[in-house]
């Protein structure tokens, strides 16, 4: 990996090197990771979607997202916290899908708490957004290094924290960061990414909720 942490691509464009210049992860990196998400149906599969990958890669996540779609009802909250035992079995034995028990039981648990916060905060997405740093908790430059540095921060500990208070599992500091970092709450697009400026302009256009 350069010092720069920036991969050339095929089209001689510079972006972050995490997506090795895998199609399937390229056209991921380019076209959604770090772009504001404001909806909470994405935002739920999101963070579900990062439970899974803990211990894993993003990408073997990402190329069974379909799976997790059409087993988990395509992430709707309210179909997803109804799931029963029968449901677990069903998921333990689709090989779709992580068929980790404690993810999918988590996952279960999780759309339970996540209308619970949404009835509280109104979305999921009031939520999460309120916790957006500001410009002064941001690095001064994004490096490579740096990027590779910001595993988890401050802000992603606190959502953790209060998260595990409420009832919420698999959602560590570091899963969390993921989360900002792919929902938009951040972009860690590295500085020289051919995508940043653009992610950049669409966070500033991007309404807050709440």
């Amino acid at each position: 990996m350069p010092n720069t942490g920036l991969v050339e691509g095929v089209d001689g464009k510079l972006r972050c090197f995490w997506h090795g210049n895998k199609d399937d992860y390229l056209h991921y990196h380019d076209t959604e990771w770090g772009r504001p998400v404001g909806n909470d149906t994405q935002l739920f599969e999101k963070i579900c979607l990062e439970g899974f990958q803990s211990g894993l890669s993003w990408l073997t996540i990402l190329r069974k997202r379909e799976n997790f779609r059409a087993a988990f009802a395509g992430f709707d909250m309210e179909k997803v916290a109804r799931f029963d035992a029968d449901d677990v079995e069903r998921l333990v034995a689709d090989a779709g899908i992580i068929r980790h028990r404690g993810k999918i039981n988590s996952t279960i648990n999780n759309a339970r708490r996540a209308l619970e916060l949404r009835a509280e905060f109104g979305s999921l997405a009031c939520y999460f957004w309120s916790h957006e740093p500001s410009p002064s908790q941001r690095p001064a430059s994004l490096d490579g290094q740096t990027v590779m540095a910001l595993a988890k921060t401050d802000i992603s500990a606190a959502i953790s924290k209060d998260l595990k208070k409420r009832g919420w599992s698999f959602v560590g500091p570091t899963t969390l960061y993921a989360f900002m970092q792919a929902m938009g709450l951040v972009n860690d697009h590295i500085e020289g990414c051919c995508v940043r400026a653009e992610v950049e302009e669409l966070r500033q256009n991007f309404t807050r909720p709440g």
